[in-house]
This record gives C-alpha cells, structure tokens and sequence, in this order.
C-alpha cells in the first residue's frame, strides 16, 4: 500500500524536478564540459553572467563549492576574511575555507544577519606584520540563518564603499538571490553590482536538481574554471544538468512570491503557538525561524512527534527550528503543518 508522501518543509532543496523539467533535461544538447564543449552548460554560463552584470559565469555541482571556489581566488594562505556570526560560509560548509584555503573567518555578529558597514571597518585587520591580512567580505543574501533576511541593498553599497577604500573584495553568497529580488524586486545585476564574485543556487527555490553558478570577470573565473579542477568539479556531459537550471530560470522566478506568503502564513499560525516565539520582522521570504525554548521541550522531540505527523521541518539554531517553503508545497499543506506543529506542541506541553 502507498503511503501519503510527507509534507517536507526542512529545506528547499528537497524539491524534485517535475516533469517538463525532466523532459528539458533528456533533450539537453551535451558535450564534454570540460573542453568547453558543452553548448547547454555555456548557454547556462551565458545567461547566469548577463544577469548579474558580469563578464563571465561558471557552473559548479553545489552552493558550497562555488562560495569556496570564490574565497580560494580571492585569497591567499593566512588571510582572513569577514562573514557574518550566522552566515553560511562560516558554520555550514564544514570549515571549507581553513581546510581549502588556509584562512580564516572573523565573524561579525549582525543584526538579524545584516552587517553595518562601520561594523565591518572596525573588523579589518591594521596592517601589522604579526595579524592576519583581511583580503575579502563575504555577504549572504538572503541570509539563511536570519531566517531568509534580505540584505538592504543601501547596506550592501555602503559596504561596497569602505571595502574598495581598504582594497579589499567582496563576495556574494546568493544562495537565495533569486529570493532577495522576488521580495524587493530589485535585479540581480543591481544586487550583484559590488561585488567582485557572486555564486547563485538553481537546487533550493528555483526546483532545479543540482547546481549554482558563479560569476565574475574573466580573470577570476578563469582561476575558478582551474581550482573547479582540482576540487573534483569538473563534469562531462553537464548539460543535461545545466538544462534544468535553464528550466528553472524560465519557469520557476516568478513564482517564488507564493513561497514567500505561504512562509508568512505558516509563521503567522505558529506564532500563536504558547511557548514559541517567531520575529516576524525576519519573515521576508520563504523561511521561518521558530524559538521553541517556552515550550520546555527539545527540537528533536519536536520534529520526532511531527515526523510521525507527516510533517518534516529541521533544527534551527540552539533552541529553534526551522521552517522552508518552497514549489513543492501548496498553501492548504503548509497550512495543515503548521496546524500539526500546533497540535504536537499541545501535545507535549507539561
């Protein structure tokens, strides 16, 4: 007997390619990609590139790759870089940047994941022979860890003012950029314009398999194409990939408003909730942040009772979970997990 497919808001890379997708992607004209030869990844390349305003784009197999890519061009053994406390370069790529790069992250604690650009004066190193060198800002938009924050595009061009007055660059992990523009409606160019390196995510919103892109000029993606190498990025055929990315572009933007008012309906029934408490300040686009400390229970024995409820989130930071909408839930299922996550906090109160 088939049994009811979950309602899976952990993240929004658990969507599966529908079929229109799938039928894009077994018709993708391929070659060897790492020749150049692949016409739909250079077609993907192409696209990605002129829509953040720049020179040249390169497809790599995931977020943290291309974000890690970026900080190894950028940088040199012993630098430091800035990133915010919570940003994702910083806890959730498994000290990628030490590990590959020999640097060093000097996290800013942000408010709701937005770093002043005074803040980030301060942060940089004087140049004194026994300090670290401060050679690049990482800034995530949205940021994930705030709960899906857009970072204020006035912030980002103060930043980009003293970070080009210091001589230093600037990275930008867009994981969700695609998300910042829906909610403001600025484009990515404009987004992307201060920054010297931009990585894109097609596998969380957009509902593409696998894949981002970075983007750059052609200097710097050059260096990437070869550091790609080296990590183990280079692929073959990787047009039948890159043809769902395309897909997505097409298709799948223009709907990610409705992710982010089932977002802001879930978090509006959960945070009547006794006992969880939710910023609806941070609610902006397709995740909600759920501070579930009031109820006197642990995350794992919440998720453990949802789970046998059909309804799959994740932990959050200490304390909280987390919630992500995306094209693979309708409005009435996220309306029905957030009444299960209700039910279940009833449930275990006391």
């Amino acid at each position: 007997m088939k049994t009811a497919m979950p309602i899976d808001m952990r993240s929004d890379t658990v969507t599966r390619p529908s079929a229109a997708m799938r039928e894009r992607m077994a018709a993708a004209e391929v070659g060897d990609d790492v020749y150049g030869e692949d016409p739909t990844v250079n077609l993907l390349q192409d696209r990605v590139a002129d829509m953040l305003g720049k020179e040249q784009a390169l497809f790599v197999p995931s977020g943290s790759m291309g974000n890690q890519l970026c900080i190894k061009v950028h940088t040199d053994p012993g630098d430091e870089i800035i990133a915010e406390r919570g940003s994702h370069v910083f806890n959730y790529e498994t000290a990628g940047a030490a590990f590959l790069s020999s640097v060093q992250v000097y996290p800013v604690a942000g408010l709701r994941g937005i770093m002043s650009a005074e803040e980030i004066r301060r942060a940089i190193r004087p140049l004194i022979y026994y300090m670290p060198r401060t050679r690049l800002v990482c800034i995530e938009n949205t940021h994930n860890g705030a709960g899906g924050v857009v970072y204020p595009l006035s912030v980002i061009r103060e930043t980009g003012a003293v970070a080009r007055a210091e001589g230093l660059r600037m990275h930008l992990d867009g994981a969700r950029l695609w998300n910042a523009c829906a909610a403001t409606g600025v484009s990515p160019a404009a987004y992307a314009a201060e920054f010297d390196s931009v990585s894109v995510c097609l596998s969380k919103g957009l509902g593409a398999p696998v894949g981002s892109v970075i983007a750059g000029n052609s200097t710097f993606i050059g260096t990437a194409r070869h550091f790609r190498k080296l990590y183990g990025g280079g692929m073959r055929q990787a047009g039948v990939l890159c043809a769902a990315g395309l897909f997505a572009l097409d298709h799948n933007r223009e709907r990610l408003h409705l992710d982010h008012e089932h977002a802001h309906l879930f978090a509006t029934i959960v945070a009547g909730v006794p006992g969880v408490t939710v910023d609806m300040a941070t609610v902006q686009t397709n995740i909600v942040i759920m501070n579930i400390e009031g109820t006197r229970k642990t995350p794992a024995e919440i998720l453990g009772h949802l789970k046998g409820r059909g309804v799959l989130l994740s932990q959050g930071g200490y304390g909280s979970l987390r919630a992500v909408t995306h094209l693979d839930v309708s409005a009435e299922q996220v309306k029905q997990a957030a009444e299960e996550f209700r039910s279940v906090v009833a449930l275990t109160a006391g």
